[in-house]
């Protein structure tokens, strides 16, 4: 663990740096306009203090999302910057976003792409188990509709 290292609440002050981190980070799929200022602004207001931010000098060096939907916890983008990694960052995020959503959830669920090996590994370190789940996904506003 980096005792220097401050964990604190995501605020969309950070938006622009945690965007840059999340996208110079490998097995992060960010979308539109999903993950643009508003929306992670709206997500942060429902989900007040739970996803959080690494702070070391001024700089933030990880960042992750963390809400749920009143049954399950979710965390999205967790990225950590490449010249930290190692070092008990990515977990200690982890593990203040779980004791966050335990007073609210019993458990909690992530996505992974499934050529991401290192995060595979890495959350597997951390004892979550793949369930063989797929997710899919659809715009809620859309112009097709579904046959019967």
């Amino acid at each position: 663990m980096n005792a220097s290292v401050e964990l604190r609440p995501m605020q969309i002050e950070d938006y622009d740096e945690v965007r840059n981190l999340w996208e110079a980070a490998d097995g992060v799929g960010l979308h539109e306009p999903s993950d643009c200022r508003e929306q992670i602004e709206y997500y942060l207001q429902r989900n007040v203090g739970l996803s959080q931010v690494a702070i070391l000098n001024s700089q933030i060096v990880a960042a992750v999302l963390c809400g749920h939907d009143g049954r399950r916890g979710y965390l999205s983008h967790l990225a950590v910057t490449k010249d930290f990694r190692g070092r008990g960052i990515g977990k200690r995020i982890v593990t203040e976003c779980l004791q966050r959503l335990s007073e609210f959830v019993p458990g909690c669920n992530i996505r992974l792409y499934d050529d991401n090996t290192t995060g595979t590994e890495f959350w597997s370190a951390l004892g979550w188990t793949l369930t063989g789940v797929h997710v899919l996904i659809h715009p809620t506003e859309s112009t097709t509709t579904v046959d019967d």
